[in-house]
């Protein structure tokens, strides 16, 4: 085909996945007034065609997707100015779709089933009979079609793959000391700095942290030592110093939740069924370049498998009803029907958790407890599915 016609849908892979799987000339997309009026969006579909090496021409026509005659005229002009057309209706809403159906006449008319990750002829289209979706994605491609933009993080992902030995062992002194990890990271805080090259520890063996005062736990302190985490411990009767070995583990036992997400990014790792990982994957739902440019939040964890990404969210503490709302509408907004959320939690049980696990089933939220957080068992739980 050299024009592939497609129909806006709000789920973002319906609207790039046959361009990049026929790579026709030209892609029409017929979508309603508002996205052809989106520039951030046009040009994020742009540049997401460019990521994936699919040169193709991208052209936008607004029509009211609930008007059938619109769209109807609409399509007859395309067919009747363009050559050698297709028409992807994996998209698009009912009127569009009827529309659809009363215009091809000899025109190819294909579809895509998600459930069964395949392309299926509708008429007159054998090229995408039972054709199966090869397609794997990464985890820019997946906001650059939603019309977002994937910013650096707070880690490098690439040298945090050469670390795994070390997440493992960070898990290790996080299981024995769960209880007090929160208080003993506080008080790391209060006695280092975050300033470039400070690697250098050294405090009061008690040191106020928001309303209370924290001791520094000496068991907790020697096993980081043992595990390599920190070195030069050294106590007096009123004080305590340590070096850290560099930045990056600085970091990590500078930020309460780090731990956990680092676990759960070396699960998806050593689960070996993802395309890509991502670590604090920072988006921009506008597409601009930083986070400056208009609203962005921070994903903990993103992990795609084929076309489909899963978005998890950590939290050391219990879950809340705004910590699911969010992660919901991020799921929604950039992965859509089909895609996964995941929460994790480490926190020790506090109350009853019946109420929040009832709305994590209602939003499609997969909830990870305690009990799963050892690598072996959450890669267990990342490679199957259950039942909300």
């Amino acid at each position: 085909m050299q024009t592939l016609i497609e129909l806006y849908d709000e789920r973002p892979i319906n609207n790039v996945l046959a361009t990049e799987v026929f790579r026709p000339r030209e892609t029409i997309m017929i979508c309603p007034p508002e996205v052809e009026a989106n520039r951030a969006l046009r040009r994020s579909l742009r540049q997401y065609f460019e990521h994936r090496g699919c040169p193709v021409k991208l052209t936008f026509i607004p029509v009211s997707m609930v008007d059938a005659i619109k769209v109807e005229r609409t399509l007859r002009e395309i067919l009747e100015t363009h050559r050698d057309c297709a028409i992807d209706i994996a998209g698009g809403t009912d009127a569009t779709l009827f529309a659809a159906g009363s215009v091809s006449g000899d025109t190819p008319v294909f579809t895509y089933s998600r459930k069964k990750s395949a392309f299926f002829e509708i008429k007159n289209a054998p090229f995408a009979r039972g054709l199966p979706c090869e397609v794997r994605l990464d985890a820019r491609s997946c906001f650059l079609m939603a019309g977002g933009t994937l910013l650096p993080g707070r880690e490098d992902n690439d040298d945090l793959k050469g670390r795994l030995d070390m997440i493992d062992k960070l898990f290790a002194v996080y299981a024995s000391h769960r209880r007090i990890w929160n208080r003993q990271i506080s008080f790391i805080q209060r006695i280092s700095s975050a300033e470039p090259g400070m690697l250098d520890a050294c405090g009061k063996r008690e040191a106020k942290a928001g309303n209370k005062r924290v001791a520094a736990d000496v068991q907790f302190m020697e096993d980081l030592v043992a595990a390599g985490m920190i070195c030069d411990l050294e106590w007096t009767e009123d004080t305590v110093s340590f070096r850290f070995p560099d930045e990056t583990i600085r970091f990590w036992l500078r930020d309460i939740g780090a731990v956990l997400e680092l676990q759960v990014f070396r699960a998806c790792l050593a689960a070996e069924c993802f395309d890509d990982v991502v670590l604090s994957a920072v988006v921009n739902w506008q597409g601009g370049a930083n986070q400056r440019d208009g609203v962005s939040n921070e994903i903990d964890v993103v992990a795609v498998r084929g076309i489909r990404p899963v978005f998890i969210s950590c939290k050391t503490s219990e879950i809340r009803t705004e910590a699911l709302n969010e992660l919901a509408i991020l799921r929604d907004r950039f992965g859509g029907k089909g895609s996964r959320a995941i929460i994790a939690t480490a926190a020790l049980a506090t109350r009853n958790r019946a109420p929040m696990r009832r709305r994590a089933a209602e939003l499609g939220i997969e909830v990870v407890e305690w009990e799963e957080l050892p690598v072996e068992r959450l890669v267990e739980r990342l490679k199957s599915e259950r039942k909300i």
